[in-house]
């Protein structure tokens, strides 16, 4: 009871009786100036702009001028003309509660499930700063993430920052709703960003099935919409995160992709006067990109955890563009998505030689790092030495390590694949595959940690 008088109470309290109120004064390109509301305005205000057939058109404070001010409109300006009003809509946050579980939301926290969505008691900005450093907790115990790769290699503790870097169809998508499924946490948060319209419904519904949506909110903004758009909904995933993590849970914040988000605060940048820096980028992005990552992680006294996974488009498998780089720099470690080990079916595609976990070695035991070492070894070995044997070159006994690499290798492929019921019960897989090819397992550091 009490907790739907306080969403009735958010409802009411979200309703105005009176708004500022300008008039178009000018369209440059694909902005809109208005007079009237220079002193009333702030940059990352609302305004809704009324068309002379009725159709409301919304848009986003992005310049302000002397006598006047700048919008960025979120939808295609037809039909704007001099003199149409536009009101100023002050509040630029969102009020998530329990309810939303569950539900797909836009990112303005609106349903797009077609059913009614109350608010929660609270109106929380979008772009909120991190819990303060010095008060933050450490990395927490290792998660149960259902996939056997990330339970023995690439391991996930709670309140970890990791990034996801992938081309265009090399199961990114499936990765992180098997994620969405499967990984430890109170609930799940997905960010849509900049996805094709058709697939959002079949992400929800097929991808992630009523088992991954029992606990989760999906926000999305699709690929026609405004680059205001796009860019708030990564904001509003990340706010009503740290909604439930100050109720003391544990979120796993999935965002697909930040480089979708990187791209939509170019266009808002460049349209704001900005000027392009890092590789057509305006030099703005990295501090954007840093602060929502900061946002994720662990919390402070009585809050819950952020564990997020932050996906990243990589064309051509380019890890050393602008947005790999940034987040490479402020995350926990990252995982490698290879498109030549998709096409011969191996799911998730992950790269092991060029991905890391920065929880290890702290993450496990010493027997465990000693075997992830030694899987590593001879991944490493079989990848140096693959051209060779394919080409009939290498004669069996030449190398005893290349040897156990071959003996062991068709194992691994079949191994990376399946799901997992345990942490202990995939080293143990691990372990007998090892001591099967005569490996020996040397007791020392894994790779991780490092800045």
């Amino acid at each position: 009871m009490k907790t739907g008088l306080s969403a009735l109470g958010a409802e009411l309290s979200s309703l105005h009786h009176a708004y500022d109120l300008g008039r178009v004064s000018a369209v440059e390109g694909n902005m809109v100036r208005v007079a009237g509301l220079s002193g009333a305005a702030r940059v990352g205000d609302r305004a809704e702009l009324l068309k002379a057939d009725g159709e409301i058109l919304f848009a986003e404070v992005v310049q302000l001028h002397g006598d006047d001010i700048s919008l960025l409109p979120d939808n295609v300006l037809d039909g704007v003309s001099i003199g149409n009003a536009v009101r100023l809509v002050p509040l630029v946050g969102i009020a998530p509660g329990p309810s939303w579980i569950g539900r797909v939301i836009d990112a303005d926290g609106r349903p797009l499930d077609g059913q009614p969505l109350l608010r929660g008691g609270e109106m929380r900005p979008i772009k909120a700063p991190p819990p303060p450093a010095a008060l933050r907790r450490s990395l927490g115990a290792r998660l149960e993430t259902g996939l056997s790769v990330f339970n023995t290699m690439l391991p996930l503790v709670r309140g970890q920052r990791l990034g996801l870097f992938a081309g265009s169809g090399v199961g990114k998508s499936s990765l992180l709703a098997a994620m969405a499924r499967g990984m430890a946490a109170d609930v799940v948060v997905l960010a849509l960003v900049g996805e094709r319209g058709r697939e959002v419904r079949e992400f929800v519904e097929e991808t992630l099935g009523p088992e991954g949506m029992r606990r989760s909110i999906v926000v999305a903004a699709t690929s026609d919409q405004s680059p205001t758009q796009r860019r708030r909904c990564l904001w509003t995933a990340m706010t009503v995160a740290e909604y439930f993590r100050d109720q003391g849970q544990h979120v796993l914040l999935l965002a697909d992709s930040v480089t979708r988000f990187a791209e939509a605060h170019r266009e808002v940048a460049v349209a704001s006067g900005e000027m392009p820096a890092l590789r057509g980028y305006p030099a703005s992005t990295a501090h954007t990109i840093t602060a929502l990552c900061e946002r994720a992680g662990p919390g402070g006294g009585d809050q819950g955890d952020i564990t997020a996974v932050f996906s990243v488009l990589v064309a051509g498998s380019d890890m050393e563009g602008p947005i790999a780089d940034i987040l490479r720099g402020v995350l926990d470690g990252h995982v490698v998505m290879d498109r030549q080990i998709a096409e011969r079916g191996r799911f998730p595609a992950v790269d092991l030689t060029k991905s890391v976990s920065r929880s290890l070695p702290g993450a496990a035991s010493a027997e465990q790092n000693a075997i992830i070492m030694a899987v590593r070894r001879l991944i490493a070995k079989y990848e140096q030495s693959e051209m060779m044997v394919k080409a009939g070159l290498y004669k069996e006994g030449s190398d005893p390590e290349l040897d156990q690499a071959l003996q062991i290798w068709p194992e691994l492929e079949t191994f990376w694949t399946t799901s997992s019921d345990s942490v202990e019960g995939s080293f143990a897989r691990l372990g007998l595959m090892l001591r099967r090819c005569g490996a020996s397992l040397s007791q020392g550091v894994s790779q991780g940690g490092g800045g």
